[in-house]
């Protein structure tokens, strides 16, 4: 039995490169009706992150590659619309990985409940999400700022940096944040309350970073990678530390260099100057540090000590589109597909 039609978008080609739109296909499907022990979902909001563009190509990573044909994966806030598990009714709102897709079912494994009183149900996809608890762990326990230190952060205007630099602001050291354009510097200096903001688009931009960290660099939230880690590299004090968790730049495949073999110096920078590098996904640290993420950065929310900003694209069909421009640097703030109220 079915009650209607729903929506998916699947990997239709692996990407060669940067994604195009001819790489996702929008397909209808029956809605079907929950059996015993499950929960029939209706999807609100989709999250977009870019760990997705690594799914879509077939190689040995953290986690397996999607399969043509598969729905596109992502996790997302549900409301549940029909009911026949013990621990979840109709009406309840959760956090699943339905994919990207308007309805799916569950058995309730990797559900969560949300409360909407406490925050916008949105936040729970950006900065109480995801996106958040890696900035959260990535400083915390790789990082661990100390007052008077410099801490920088690539991508800061998004929602994995933007909370690194409030972070560091918390603990006592400075912020300089790196951003793409003008307004996005604009943003993070004076919404977000930086210390400093320097456009990675501007010609001399290693003498402008140079120029903001004084006293170098303590702590830098690697997400980025590329042209940027190079112009971070030579200021990294001794006992600097780097928590990794993305390399943006080479998500579409290397980009066109000068032919330079720059790990041997990489390398020699490590070694002299006792830096710590430590690549990490956020689920490492869940069963430990989740419920004081939740606590500790839903209380600064609250009072205003920690802003955030969300790109809210509408409708499932414009997912694609977004995850392109997002992988461009085009989006300002988490982006997060509307799917359904």
């Amino acid at each position: 039995m079915t009650i209607g039609t729903a929506r998916q978008i699947v990997l239709a080609a692996r990407p060669k490169g940067k994604p195009q739109l001819t790489d996702f296909r929008l397909e209808e499907t029956p809605i079907p009706t929950p059996r015993s022990e499950q929960v029939l979902l209706e999807v609100q909001y989709l999250s977009l992150d870019p760990y997705m563009r690594g799914r879509m190509d077939d190689r040995k990573s953290y986690a397996k590659p999607l399969q043509l044909g598969d729905v596109m994966v992502g996790e997302t806030v549900a409301k549940v619309i029909a009911s026949k598990h013990p621990r979840y009714s109709e009406g309840d709102i959760v956090l699943a990985h339905t994919g990207w897709r308007t309805h799916a079912l569950s058995d309730g494994a990797g559900l969560s409940k949300v409360d909407p009183a406490l925050a916008p149900v949105s936040t729970r996809l950006g900065v109480l999400g995801m996106p958040g608890f890696t900035a959260y762990c990535g400083m915390r326990v790789i990082g661990k700022p100390k007052a008077g230190e410099t801490v920088a952060v690539a991508a800061a205007s998004g929602p994995v940096g933007s909370l690194v630099g409030q972070l560091a602001k918390l603990a006592g050291a400075r912020a300089v944040g790196i951003a793409g354009g003008p307004e996005k510097c604009d943003f993070v200096r004076n919404e977000l309350r930086f210390d400093a903001a320097i456009d990675h688009r501007a010609a001399d931009f290693p003498a402008q970073l140079a120029a903001a960290c004084p006293n170098g660099i303590d702590v830098y939230f690697e997400n980025v990678g590329g042209a940027i880690w190079q112009a971070v590299l030579p200021l990294l004090n001794n006992f600097a530390r780097v928590p990794v968790c993305g390399l943006i730049a080479q998500y579409n495949g290397l980009p066109p260099g000068d032919g330079t073999d720059r790990l041997p110096a990489t390398m020699r920078q490590i070694l002299s100057k006792s830096l710590t590098l430590r690549g990490f996904i956020y689920y490492e640290f869940a069963s430990e540090y989740y419920a004081d993420f939740l606590r500790e950065v839903g209380a600064a929310i609250a009072d205003g000590r920690i802003r955030y900003r969300e790109d809210i694209v509408d409708g499932l069909e414009k997912a694609p589109e977004a995850l392109i421009g997002m992988l461009d640097g085009r989006n300002f703030g988490k982006v997060i597909v509307r799917v359904g109220i």
